[in-house]
């Protein structure tokens, strides 16, 4: 099959429904017999930072020459972005024609009337007969939405269960309370496997500890008041921690928590046996890079785009824009899908701006209409303040207008319109 059809065949599998669970997907592998058990995995689960916590343990292990499958959602600029070794996309050849024996498989199931997997199931198997094919020494393996009934959690040959900080957020699925969340996240860990999460809330962090005791897992917690940070400019962080010094080049103020579970990840395979010096440690920390999370598009003025899609998310770009930039100015491009808590973070955004562009992320069924966002937005800003814009094309213009070259233009709200919003700025003169 060809890469076109292949997508095509994708896109049209939406009407199989597909349901959480592990049903679908573990039906779908034994067809293709199994090829996840071969594989070594680093799983990673979390509400916030698991791309982040991602690069820095994809940069550092590759320095270490290790060859490291990626599995991510969302990608923000290119499809086969998703499926990835050592940074390079799969080729549009082997997704086409891996693509073979799972629309194969899918018939005989259909045929025996077995569930039929989704979209995010299909691309899971197929990566993982890729990843298989390629011999991978690990692969780095993101979860789509909480963990435990996540698609990924079929495998079993977990070395590292990572545990990303856990906030409110897909509460229809996962749970109304931080604990109920923090136990659908712990889904992920396996017996044999190390533990590795950050500093959580207490709710949160009873959660893991008890799982990870009740399986037998070492636990190690990567704690962010344990560094200390040494300069932060746009540029670059630089922080010590553990008496060694660290380079990154991953902007934002919650980038030294992700750091710093990455690195108590890496002191877990330490541990486990696996060769890491010191100097490849430092060296991939410092080539780690992760776009769409608080990345600077323009200067002059300076426009910023990050994709806080939740509460948490959405005080933690505060937190970043109150850092980097003291005493300027802001105008804010927002759009959001309708099943986030978008009143909420527009509570805690808009008082922040100066003006607001409400716009609509596009061609996606999720999205909150720009209007209704808009409306929203005019409870906690005057309508004055509030513009609605028809598309990123029009938002991005007007934002442009706004803002003074001493102004800073910040686009959130979303992952999925920072790939076309990027497009567009590099034609801004």
């Amino acid at each position: 099959m060809d890469y076109i059809k292949a997508r095509t065949y994708i896109d049209e599998s939406h009407r199989f429904g597909g349901e959480m669970g592990l049903e679908a997907i573990t039906c779908l592998l034994e067809k293709l017999g199994n090829p996840q058990e071969t594989l070594q995995f680093i799983h990673i689960a979390g509400t916030n930072g698991k791309g982040s916590v991602g690069a820095y343990l994809a940069a550092v292990l590759q320095e270490a020459g290790y060859r490291i499958g990626r599995f991510i959602s969302p990608t923000l600029y290119e499809y086969r972005e998703r499926i990835q070794i050592n940074g390079v996309y799969i080729e549009e050849e082997a997704f086409g024609r891996l693509m073979d024996p799972v629309v194969k498989a899918i018939g005989e199931l259909e045929e025996e009337h077995k569930p039929l997997p989704s979209p995010f199931e299909i691309e899971t198997a197929i990566s993982f007969l890729y990843y298989k094919e390629k011999n991978c020494d690990f692969v780095l393996l993101e979860c789509g939405m909480g963990g435990k009934t996540d698609a990924t959690n079929v495998i079993r040959n977990t070395k590292l269960a990572v545990i990303t900080s856990i906030s409110m957020d897909h509460m229809e699925y996962l749970g109304n309370t931080l604990g109920e969340i923090a136990g659908q996240k712990a889904g992920i860990i396996k017996p044999g496997s190390r533990v590795v999460t950050c500093r959580q809330e207490k709710e949160a962090m009873d959660v893991i500890e008890r799982e990870s005791k009740k399986l037998g897992c070492p636990l190690y917690v990567g704690d962010k008041t344990e560094a200390e940070l040494v300069t932060a400019d746009l540029d670059h962080m630089v922080f010590r921690y553990q008496k060694e010094t660290y380079t990154i080049h991953l902007a934002g103020s919650h980038q030294l928590e992700n750091a710093v579970l990455a690195l108590a990840g890496i002191r877990a395979l330490q541990d486990t046996g696996y060769q890491i010096s010191g100097e490849q440690i430092r060296s991939g920390m410092e080539k780690a890079r992760w776009n769409g999370r608080f990345t600077i598009l323009k200067k002059d003025p300076y426009l910023v785009v990050d994709g806080a899609h939740n509460p948490d998310a959405a005080r933690k770009l505060q937190e970043s824009l109150r850092m980097y930039f003291p005493n300027r100015e802001f105008v804010f491009l927002m759009g959001v899908f309708r099943d986030k808590q978008y009143e909420t973070i527009a509570e805690r955004m808009a008082p922040m701006a100066r003006e607001i562009i409400a716009m609509e992320t596009p061609d996606n069924s999720r999205a909150l209409p720009a209007k209704e966002l808009g409306e929203v937005l005019c409870r906690y800003k005057t309508p004055k303040q509030v513009y609605v814009a028809d598309s990123l094309e029009e938002a991005l213009q007007l934002g442009m207008k706004l803002a003074g070259k001493e102004d800073v233009i910040v686009a959130f709200g979303s992952l999925s319109f920072i790939g076309d919003l990027t497009k567009l700025s590099e034609n801004l003169e």
